[in-house]
């Protein structure tokens, strides 16, 4: 029983990092930033410059949504982008985005309709260099 106990703890510990995403540096966006309007930029340490957009515009729910972000000054190995939302637990949404180009991803999503009507979104964008993870959190609202 405590065996099992113990492996239970193990696996959980291994595998958060799936459910809970994790960086060793975290980003503010640019103030003023709305996603329904436009992308959106964050200056990234060491200069360099990430601009994140979502469309179509405004941000609607259950409808497939194109990512995209541009990083410039920093080569990133793996970009994800995770969606949470911040008042009540929606599920893992996380895609991985696809290199289309020079510190250019995208890729697609869709976000799920809350029962409660409008929701209150954080999309997570995960940048991974080297052996550094970070990450720069958008807030948006969405829904009806």
């Amino acid at each position: 029983m405590i065996l099992t106990l113990i492996l239970i703890g193990v696996a959980g510990y291994k595998l958060s990092p799936l459910l809970l995403p994790k960086a060793d540096v975290t980003v503010s966006p640019n103030p003023g930033c709305d996603l329904h309007v436009g992308a959106c930029s964050a200056t990234l340490p060491a200069g360099g410059k990430l601009d994140f957009a979502v469309t179509p515009r405004p941000i609607p729910v259950t409808a497939p949504l194109e990512l995209l972000v541009e990083l410039d000054g920093l080569e990133a190995d793996k970009v994800a982008v995770d969606f949470a939302g911040v008042d009540m637990a929606m599920g893992f949404n996380r895609p991985t985005l696809a290199a289309t180009g020079p510190g250019r991803f995208s890729g697609q999503t869709t976000l799920p309709v809350c029962v409660t009507g409008r929701m209150v979104w954080q999309a997570t964008v995960l940048i991974e260099t080297g052996r550094t993870r970070i990450a720069v959190p958008f807030r948006f609202d969405a829904g009806k």
